[in-house]
């Protein structure tokens, strides 16, 4: 079976986003250790699941990035292109995006086919609401938190929905240069 796993970029208190959203707060200059971590991370993966409110950003900006060879995240902005998405949504009819499709089942149903299919690992990003049903209903078999040193006192947080205990065990922790931390989780 194929395995879901979840890559975000949090505060040192647990948020993925200010009150709006807002992304003020990642680090920009990651260093290469880092770079190569997430591509790592990436490169088994040929889908990714997105919630909504953050596709249309994730798509618009990967899309920018893998039509220029000069930028320095163009392999991944290519990545994340060519890399079919499931896109999650209670509102939309249809995808306005390349390489994108709608989930058309609930959510446990249609991530549990997508597991069973045959292929790579799953990719999940976000937004905060869509990650805190993946991780409510058990669905997330690695947690990939990479822990920005700063803290904002308030925010979005992908735990806010965790309706009873989840026990993780940590496969790892890695310091990064430019300041970042992954803790690394599996289930259970």
């Amino acid at each position: 079976m194929r395995k879901l796993k979840l890559q975000v970029q949090m505060t040192a208190d647990g948020f993925v986003g200010g009150p709006n959203g807002e992304l003020d707060w990642t680090l920009p200059n990651w260093d290469d250790a880092l770079i190569r971590c997430v591509g790592e991370l990436t490169d088994p993966v040929d889908t990714i699941l997105l919630g909504r409110k953050m596709t249309d950003g994730f798509v618009k900006h990967w899309t920018a990035v893998a039509v220029d060879p000069s930028h320095p995240e163009y392999l991944a902005g290519k990545k994340f292109t060519d890399t079919p998405k499931v896109v999650f949504s209670r509102t939309l009819k249809s995808s306005e995006w390349y390489n994108t499709t709608l989930a058309t089942k609930n959510i446990v149903d249609e991530v549990n086919e997508l597991k069973h299919k045959t292929g790579g690992d799953i990719i999940g990003y976000g937004g905060a609401s869509f990650v805190s049903s993946l991780i409510e209903y058990g669905l997330i078999d690695e947690f990939n938190l990479f822990v920005n040193p700063v803290a904002i006192g308030k925010g979005l947080s992908i735990f806010s929905g965790v309706q009873s205990m989840q026990k993780l065990t940590l496969i790892t922790a890695r310091q990064f240069d430019c300041g970042i931390v992954l803790h690394k989780y599996k289930k259970g």
